[in-house]
């Protein structure tokens, strides 16, 4: 299937519909010029018609598989990544004193709609990765976010988001999940994870899972709940990834589509890991990440309605 990136009608609605030149008029925004959305849209279009649209097929020919632990993504989905980090397309919209572009999110959402509508299932992946930057950037100490918002922002490290459970899909307050603080400023967490998106690859350094789970003072129910950064591998001294962490992929879901994104169920067995933000207050730092994801799940769609579109009048 051919993709014709739908520059010129973001350029439009950019223009003459949302209002985006109010946004850059603001001193936050003032590098948002008309050229600098020009260029970003032509380029995120060239991107996504040359590098991503071609591997939407390989995602269900080839999905993804879990190998002896490890996850094996589809063909080409490690040079897709690549070119989407070099890009710097997953840090458009984060601080520039981190790496990113510092750029609005109007401007992200046009560039992420381009993107599902090239490959939906890869573009998954830096979703989650933007989601939590915002949250880290929101939520974190400033140790955490010097050692992962630039390898977050580069696509050297990946993100995820880990609220579900066997026992709690939308009643996340049943979660089970543990922490026990370890006394050195890390906590161990134990428990399992399921419907994680990209919760492995094959592709990138490290991958960065933020976990929802219960100290053992937590009350029961959501205002119990607290959240942890759960890096794959614990960053050694100079910030590197180092010893494995007590975590690994069980299984992956099998699912009607999207075949190419690894969705995960994960288990923690006393993984390390960090508090973002302060205890039992877990669900209001991951709605940070939460509600990007969903911003993105909406372009997801009018995207996907793209290709699929221009695939039925080819």
């Amino acid at each position: 299937m051919t993709y014709r990136a739908p520059v010129s009608d973001h350029e439009f609605l950019l223009r003459h519909v949302v209002g985006f030149d109010r946004v850059a008029a603001t001193e936050r925004f003032s590098e948002a010029t008309e050229d600098t959305v020009t260029a970003i849209l032509t380029e995120a279009g060239k991107m996504c018609e040359e590098v991503m649209a071609p591997l939407q097929r390989n995602g269900d020919l080839h999905p993804a598989r879990l190998e002896n632990g490890v996850v094996r993504t589809s063909p080409g989905f490690a040079e897709g990544w690549k070119a989407i980090a070099e890009g710097g397309w997953i840090g458009i919209s984060a601080p520039e004193e981190h790496g990113g572009m510092g750029l609005p999110v109007t401007l992200l959402t046009a560039v992420n709609e381009m993107m599902s509508g090239a490959c939906l299932s890869l573009e998954l992946a830096p979703l989650m990765s933007m989601g939590q930057i915002e949250a880290l950037e929101a939520h974190a100490s400033d140790a955490l976010k010097e050692l992962y918002l630039p390898k977050l922002i580069s696509g050297e490290w990946s993100g995820t988001m880990n609220l579900t459970e066997p026992q709690a899909g939308s009643d996340v307050g049943a979660l089970s999940s543990k922490a026990v603080d370890n006394g050195d400023g890390t906590y161990a967490i134990s428990g399992q994870k399921i419907f994680i998106s990209w919760g492995d690859n094959d592709f990138c350094g490290n991958v960065c899972h933020l976990v929802l789970a219960r100290l053992p003072d937590g009350v029961p129910g959501t205002k119990g709940i607290s959240l942890f950064l759960v890096p794959k591998y614990l960053p050694d001294d100079q910030g590197n990834p180092g010893k494995a962490n007590s975590l690994k992929v069980v299984s992956l879901e099998h699912k009607m589509g999207l075949h190419g994104s690894p969705t995960c169920v994960m288990q923690y067995d006393g993984a390390t890991g960090w508090l973002i933000g302060r205890e039992h207050g877990g669900m209001a730092a991951l709605f940070t990440m939460m509600n990007n994801a969903r911003l993105g799940v909406g372009g997801q769609g009018v995207g996907a309605g793209e290709g699929d579109y221009e695939h039925a009048v080819a």
